[in-house]
């Protein structure tokens, strides 16, 4: 049964809303002329490689229809990769293959695709099929995220990943986003996808969620979310604090993977970060963005060590997925 409850009682657990989010946070610290180095995932990729930052290694890029027909030829030594769209959100047009068997391209669900199921695929995110705005757009061939098996139980049939709000170059709060049968092995939480809270001070899990409702263990692999530790979390925080500085944006979210050989690895980067990151946390954001919001303007914290290592020491508590309560609200009702 769905549960609905008022302003008042949603301002009381410290949840940020979107106009909140819209007008507080985002239009005051994002400007506008910023939004294309994170809006376009080619420009974040280059911004990144100037900045020392690693990001997954560029295989091609694919601009005009023509290129299309050239695909079977670019492709003849690839065994996994992912064909993205420059100006996709919300894992749209997101596409990963992790083998080849003969003259198909497999997914990781197992189902196959023909080389002309790929070419139609890229000529609808070159016509804008799922760019930002509709507009024409451009497909990216990146290297396959190798899965670190650390993982293995907790994510199924796609590679996980982490998003961490990072304000004022603090990192605020974060959660891992788990792949799922439903969500098509992609790590989006709209399409199924489970998210799991993460204390700021240790990378622990506290609490995770699926499609807004409370889980213990993964829908489908039965693993238990409270054996989840992520390792080098104060280096997963670092990364995350410096595209503060990368990006000039002050309200930002940062997506974050974890390949086996290389260890992390920044995914992209989003203006307008979705809310739902409280849902998994089961804590708002708001009492964190304005305790950050009076530090910066003491200027205590120039370096991303600084402000991880307070944000870690303000941030961080002891929580389990088994104890602490559901939060008696959907993503879709907070509005604020």
């Amino acid at each position: 049964m769905k549960r609905f409850i008022g302003a008042f009682r949603l301002k009381k657990l410290g949840l940020l809303g979107m106009n909140c989010r819209n007008i507080d946070f985002i239009g005051r610290y994002n400007q506008r002329s910023l939004y294309p180095l994170v809006d376009d995932k080619l420009k974040t990729k280059r911004l990144a490689r100037r900045h020392g930052i690693p990001v997954p290694r560029l295989r091609f890029v694919v601009r005009e229809q023509h290129q299309i027909r050239d695909i079977e030829r670019r492709l003849s030594a690839a065994g996994g990769f992912a064909v993205k769209p420059a100006k996709g959100s919300g894992g749209r047009g997101i596409l990963v293959i992790v083998e080849r068997s003969g003259e198909h391209f497999v997914k990781a669900s197992g189902a196959r695709l023909t080389l002309g199921d790929l070419k139609r695929h890229m000529s609808n995110i070159l016509a804008g099929l799922y760019s930002l705005a509709g507009t024409p757009d451009v497909a990216i061939v990146e290297e396959l995220i190798q899965f670190d098996a650390r993982f293995q139980g907790f994510s199924h049939e796609g590679v996980p990943d982490i998003r961490i709000i990072v304000f004022q170059g603090y990192p605020v709060m974060a959660m891992l986003r788990l792949a799922t049968h439903a969500s098509d092995g992609k790590a989006n939480l709209h399409q199924g996808a489970v998210g799991v809270g993460l204390d700021i001070s240790t990378g622990r899990c506290l609490n995770a969620v699926q499609f807004s409702r409370t889980l213990s263990i993964h829908p489908d692999t039965g693993q238990a979310f409270d054996q989840i530790r992520l390792p080098d979390w104060p280096g997963i925080l670092h990364l995350a604090s410096r595209c503060y500085e990368m990006t000039g944006l002050g309200y930002l979210g940062t997506d974050i993977v974890l390949d086996r050989e290389q260890g992390p690895l920044l995914l992209e980067l989003n203006a307008r970060p979705g809310l739902s990151i409280q849902i998994a946390n089961d804590q708002g954001l708001l009492p964190r963005l304005r305790h950050i919001e009076k530090v910066a303007k003491a200027k205590r914290h120039a370096s991303p060590e600084d402000r991880v290592r307070y944000a870690m020491e303000t941030f961080g508590e002891p929580g389990s997925i088994d104890t602490r309560p559901e939060l008696p609200f959907r993503t879709a009702e907070v509005r604020g």
